[in-house]
C-alpha cells in the first residue's frame, strides 16, 4: 500500500517505453479526432479528480467544452500503461484533457466545476479509490491559468474549513506531457453507461474570485 499512497523516487519509477501506444483515433461522442492540430482559438486545461472516467464524461456534457480525452500526467515514467499506472510506481495521476471555447466557456468555470465535483482534501485517494493515481490535480499551460487556479483554490479552501473541511491537497503544476491512455478507456461511460463512476463533491459551492 505504501508505494502506492507515495511518490516513487525517479530510481525507484517504472522504466516505460519510448513510443507512444495505440489509442482510439477519434472521440467515441462527438467523432472529433483525438489528436493534432486544435481550431484556432481553443484552450487546454488538465484536471486530475480521481477515475478519469467519470471525469471525463463530466466535462464531455458541458457546453463550450470541444473534446476531452483520458490520459495520465504529472509522473516520471515515459508513455505509461494502465496497468503500470495502478502499481504507483510511475508518478502519474490519471487525468482529462479538456479543449474548450473559452468564447462560450471560461477557464474559470471550468475551475468551479473542478472544485466542486470532487473532493480536493482527500490527498492520494477519491474515496475508495486509494493510490497517487487518484490524487487531485490541475496542470496548467499559462501564467494566467496559474494565477487563476492557485486564486481559486486559496477561496475555496476557505469556504471548505468554513464547513468544517479540512486543507485542501490538490496538486498545481505547468503540464507535463499528456499521455493519451488506452482506447478501452477513452470515453468510457459513453461505452459502458452502467460503469463505475466515483465522481463524489463535498457539497460545499465554490465562488471563484475575479481576476484583478
Amino acid at each position: 500500500m505504501s508505494q502506492k499512497v507515495n511518490l516513487p523516487l525517479p530510481q525507484d519509477a517504472l522504466p516505460g517505453r519510448a513510443t507512444q501506444f495505440p489509442t482510439a483515433s477519434t472521440h467515441f461522442v462527438t467523432g472529433r479526432p483525438l489528436r493534432g492540430a486544435l481550431p484556432e482559438g481553443l484552450e487546454v486545461a488538465y484536471f486530475g479528480m480521481g477515475c478519469f472516467w467519470g471525469v471525463e464524461r463530466l466535462f464531455w456534457q458541458i457546453p463550450g467544452v470541444w473534446l476531452t480525452a483520458a490520459g495520465y500526467q504529472g509522473g516520471i515514467t515515459p508513455n505509461p500503461t494502465y496497468p503500470e499506472t495502478c502499481t504507483g510506481l510511475t508518478g502519474h495521476a490519471e487525468t482529462v484533457m479538456v479543449v474548450f471555447d473559452p468564447e462560450v466557456i471560461s477557464y474559470r468555470d471550468l475551475l468551479k466545476v473542478f472544485w466542486e465535483s470532487h473532493d480536493p482534501t482527500q490527498g492520494m485517494r477519491q474515496g475508495n479509490d486509494i493510490g497517487t493515481t487518484y490524487r487531485s490535480a490541475i496542470y496548467t499551460t499559462s501564467d494566467l491559468q496559474t494565477a487563476e487556479a492557485e486564486s481559486s483554490r486559496d477561496a475555496y479552501e476557505k469556504a471548505l474549513q468554513s464547513a468544517g473541511r479540512g486543507g485542501i491537497t490538490t496538486e498545481i503544476a505547468p503540464a507535463g506531457e499528456f499521455y493519451f491512455a488506452e482506447a478501452e478507456h477513452q470515453q468510457y461511460l459513453a461505452k459502458n453507461p452502467n460503469g463505475y463512476c466515483g465522481l463524489k463533491g463535498t457539497g460545499v459551492s465554490c465562488a471563484i474570485p475575479v481576476a484583478g
